[in-house]
């Protein structure tokens, strides 16, 4: 079984979004009472939480950005940019956590003191933008975690995988010049016109072309074309790029019984992903690998999708 760590803390339920609001407090509740009901808990690692210094988010995001957000809450103005993007006066703080307890868990992962993690954070990361917030998103968490394991400890390939049904905008674009940083993406597209980004021909620019990687799936597309796009594109991308470290945006949004997209990804198709992440984690990074939660809105899946999740992390399930 593998040392697997679990960040999470009840002040993340701290940003409340509003009446029905998909992206609510509710998601991590369910989320962390599936892994209890199975037994799970006394598995994991836990991780510890603590407010990111802001040094750490300047390297993502624009110094006037993240204070506009911090005013925002500050006032109380309900939302950030965009009615998506609904914020209260505890928003601010939470990312904050977030965002500090994904750069503990990276310190764990380097110091050796865990084989991988999960991260059951909110808000969630992958679209927001160097300036902006978009889609639920305000701090690019995965984006700050690859950033800092490349200033703090020094690693020269890091991989990203993400397979929210909705592409990460903010995480390709914030790469897209960097030669150390692999961005590979699967996701529906045409999908509800968001975030519109995400084409086949996306591959990057500068130093950086040919890092960014866009699987697209058309909607009513489901475990076969998931499959079969991922042993076609991903695998033999990251046979050549030989990630040191793998982060992945782990969004459940595709699933068939989720309202956000129209792509009819099963439970099964859900773990096979990790299970094939996994592997490659594996073969290429000594197994180390961080999960950060993104998307996932259908409250009647997301616990046992999420149960499968760390248990094949844990290495509980056959591989």
């Amino acid at each position: 079984m593998k040392r697997t760590g679990l960040l999470y803390d009840e002040r993340f339920l701290l940003h409340k979004t509003g009446e029905g609001h998909p992206e609510m407090p509710e998601r991590l509740t369910v989320i962390m009472r599936a892994i209890e009901e199975a037994g799970l808990f006394s598995k994991l690692v836990p991780v510890p939480v603590t407010a990111a210094k802001i040094k750490w988010i300047e390297k993502v995001h624009a110094p006037k950005y993240i204070h506009r957000f911090e005013e925002a809450c500050m006032l109380d103005l309900g939302e950030l940019g965009d009615p998506d993007n609904q914020i209260c006066p505890q928003s601010y703080d939470t990312a904050l956590l977030a965002v500090g307890g994904i750069l503990n868990t990276v310190d764990m992962l380097m110091e050796g003191k865990i084989d991988n993690a999960f991260c059951a954070v909110r808000p969630p990361g992958h679209h927001a933008e160097m300036m902006d917030a978009y889609g639920f998103c305000f701090f690019n968490n995965v984006a700050i975690a690859a950033r800092y394991l490349q200033l703090v400890w020094n690693v020269g390939r890091v991989g990203i995988v993400d397979f929210d049904v909705h592409h990460g905008n903010g995480t390709q674009h914030i790469f897209e010049q960097d030669a150390d940083v692999f961005y590979y993406s699967i996701h529906e597209h045409p999908s509800f016109a968001y975030p519109g980004t995400g084409r086949e021909f996306e591959k990057g620019s500068g130093p950086g072309f040919g890092m960014t990687l866009n699987s697209t799936v058309l909607p009513g597309q489901g475990d076969e074309e998931y499959m079969h796009k991922i042993t076609r594109d991903l695998l033999p991308a990251f046979d050549q790029f030989k990630p040191e470290v793998i982060l992945v945006s782990a969004g459940f949004d595709a699933h068939a019984a989720d309202d956000m997209s129209d792509i009819n990804l099963s439970t099964e198709g859900f773990s096979w992903m990790m299970e094939t992440i996994c592997r490659m984690a594996d073969k290429y990074a000594g197994g180390r690998l961080i999960s950060i939660l993104e998307g996932g809105y259908a409250l009647d899946v997301l616990p046992e999708l999420l149960k499968n999740h760390v248990e094949i992390l844990l290495g509980l399930k056959e591989l």
